[in-house]
């Protein structure tokens, strides 16, 4: 059994949300990121006191401390995105014994750097420390990347486009059910093959719409959050993988990156794994992160995600249910829900471990498997199982 030393000790007491907004909202991420956090440091039964520590991405540790009078933290950070990244930092500084009660938080937002209609206005430039007219140069990062991985995908296994509408369909149809997604409208393929076309195979549907919203959780000793008022869910393994090759346009291939180090690596460190979880999480900025998710888990064989997902398509809801009772992503993740970087999907994970899903809730649900980020520099994997 590989070294997890935290395994169990350290647990989620709770988790609270803004709801998502794809437009501008009006509001800073310091104030949708102060409402999240105040409203999860109240559904723990906790008050600002309690805070010992803060890791967050935007706004700076500082900044949110400030924002709610915490009197005193004893640690702080600000990890990179996705948000598993966050949970693990948090998760370690408590294990360490640098604080006890940490407020994690993150603060998406339509930002030059994730929505052209940010891009075009100046005070969001300047908000994301741009020049009002800089220009921005191609590269391969983000969208680039992945329309060319999505490319090799197709050529590589033979499949069809519809395999990555299946992720947009399903994600659109379980967001239908979620009062805080962006996008609730659900669609059909004929929608989704009728899409845009943005980069060539991927059209407008295959990537996450940029939002306005904020997620916060409380993470805390195993031993305190059984003291709270909600089911606490246990951290069972943290994983962030990534290989040598690890850029957009020098990962070597398909079957070797970040996510084939967080599988091997989770399977290793936790005690449960795919046939043993009520709901799933795979991150879906791009429809083709969650094929290959999907894929690399071990539902299926490289290159028959599609296939699995149509095998598992409940025709009456349009989404997927794994074996008739998993759902993907209940929330609508990154595709529905909008852009949050992976917060909505621990969030949802959370809150389907605590019961408390609403029209949402996975009867009975006892363990969940988050497998975050895209190929390169920020695969993550979380498992995750209420106590």
């Amino acid at each position: 059994m590989a070294r997890n030393s935290m395994k169990d000790q350290v647990a989620i007491a709770g988790a609270a949300t803004t709801g998502f907004v794809a437009k501008n909202s009006g509001r800073t991420q310091t104030s949708l990121a102060a409402e999240a956090a105040i409203a999860v440091i109240e559904r723990c039964g906790l008050t600002r006191t309690d805070i010992d520590g803060l890791c967050g991405s935007w706004p700076s540790a500082p900044v949110l401390q400030s924002a709610l009078g915490i009197p005193e933290v004893t640690w702080f950070g600000n990890p990179v995105i996705p948000l598993v990244d966050h949970v693990a930092t948090a998760a370690s500084a408590v294990h360490a014994g640098l604080c006890e009660v940490v407020l994690v938080y993150h603060a998406a937002y339509r930002a030059a750097w994730n929505s052209g209609g940010a891009l075009r206005d100046p005070f969001r430039r300047i908000a994301a420390g741009l020049p009002v007219t800089a220009p921005v140069p191609e590269s391969m990062a983000g969208a680039v990347g992945y329309t060319g991985w999505a490319s090799r995908y197709i050529h590589e296994y033979g499949v069809a486009r519809e395999d990555f509408g299946r992720v947009a369909v399903n994600a659109r149809s379980n967001a239908s059910r979620n009062p805080g997604a962006a996008m609730r409208e659900p669609i059909t393929m004929d929608d989704y093959l009728a899409a845009p076309m943005i980069r060539e195979p991927l059209c407008l549907l295959d990537m996450d719409p940029a939002v306005d919203g904020a997620d916060a959780f409380i993470v805390t000793t195993a031993e305190r959050a059984r003291d709270l008022p909600l089911p606490s869910v246990l951290i069972n393994a943290a994983v962030l993988g990534a290989v040598r090759h690890n850029e957009e346009d020098q990962t070597v291939g398909l079957r070797h990156h970040g996510q084939h180090v967080v599988i091997e690596t989770l399977k290793a460190k936790g005690d449960f794994w795919i046939d043993d979880i009520d709901v799933y999480f795979p991150y879906d900025g791009f429809t083709p992160i969650t094929l290959n998710w999907i894929d690399n888990a071990g539902w299926c064989k490289p290159g028959e995600a599609g296939a699995f997902l149509k095998d598992n398509w409940d025709d009456e809801n349009q989404r997927v249910l794994i074996n008739g009772r998993i759902p993907v992503n209940p929330h609508g993740g990154s595709l529905g829900e909008g852009a949050t970087q992976a917060s909505g999907h621990i969030r949802e994970a959370v809150h389907q471990l605590q019961g408390v899903a609403g029209d949402r809730q996975v009867p009975d649900a006892r363990r969940a498997l988050i497998t975050a980020g895209g190929f390169f520099f920020n695969a993550q994997g979380l498992l995750l199982h209420r106590s």
